[in-house]
């Protein structure tokens, strides 16, 4: 017997979380989530605080998802997140509308994609007094026998200066690669020859989901966004990508961290 669609956002929200695989304590953060998006559905500001977890989202039809309009709601929606929340929690909170309604989609309970222009916030630069690499350690490191991956990590980070969770949320469609650069739209990422020679490599004809891959399949529970669709496999996370650059960087000198990466200022 075929499932038929659901006509409240609500009970479409349920059936994603019933499906997903998550923990219960997980299902109840992202029904959270994805009942602070309703508000801006509806074209009411979402409660703040611990009101927000207690309030009773209103009742709207799925299809309003296919509204003209529902994007820039959205948007306004994260301008409005932005201002009363850390840029993690806002990020969690767009991945798990994106996989939702990636899921949707999927089941043709929605034709389009309004949350398709809903971008991660960069992450702020945690205060440090870091020292970056020296030329000569920069070379040394740059002629190990490491995996492209790390490679095009280490090169990027160093020649565009940004910070290391602002390069791992980059997507293959971000890369503007002739001009060495991100495209318009996304958060500006430049880049020069070293990154640029170890870049089409490691895309290799992706042409869409996350840039820097884990070397498995991602969980059942990872959201659509850090899951590429041709491989399986999750974003690479902070902690791993550190991980791997001590393991590599051991022979070097002791203590390296990716952040001393950083073009010198």
């Amino acid at each position: 017997m075929t499932e038929l669609p659901p006509v409240e956002y609500g009970v479409a929200v349920e059936r994603y979380l019933a499906a997903s695989g998550l923990a219960r304590n997980s299902r109840r953060i992202y029904r959270i989530a994805l009942a602070t998006w309703a508000w801006a559905l509806a074209d009411r500001p979402a409660p703040a605080g611990p009101e927000r977890r207690q309030a009773r989202p209103p009742v709207l039809p799925l299809a309003l998802l296919d509204h003209p309009d529902a994007a820039d709601r959205l948007r306004g929606a994260v301008a409005h997140r932005a201002a009363e929340t850390d840029p993690r929690t806002l990020n969690r909170e767009i991945s798990t509308l994106r996989a939702a309604a990636a899921w949707w989609r999927a089941r043709g309970w929605i034709d389009g994609d309004p949350t398709a222009d809903l971008r991660p916030r960069p992450l702020p630069e945690p205060p440090t007094t870091t020292t970056p690499l020296t030329p000569d350690e920069l070379r040394a490191l740059f002629a190990l026998r490491a995996p492209l991956r790390e490679q095009t990590l280490w090169h990027l980070l160093h020649e565009s200066g940004l910070a290391i969770e602002t390069v791992l949320a980059l997507n293959t469609d971000h890369l503007d690669l002739p001009h060495r650069r991100t495209r318009p739209g996304h958060t500006p990422v430049h880049w020069r020859a070293g990154t640029a020679r170890l870049l089409p490599l490691l895309v290799a004809g992706r042409t869409e989901g996350p840039l820097f891959l884990t070397d498995r399949r991602a969980p059942a529970d990872t959201p659509a966004p850090d899951r590429c669709p041709y491989t399986g496999r999750a974003r690479l996370s902070y902690r791993r990508a550190a991980e791997l650059f001590t393991t590599h960087t051991r022979t070097l000198g002791p203590g390296w961290t990716l952040r001393q990466l950083r073009t010198r200022r």
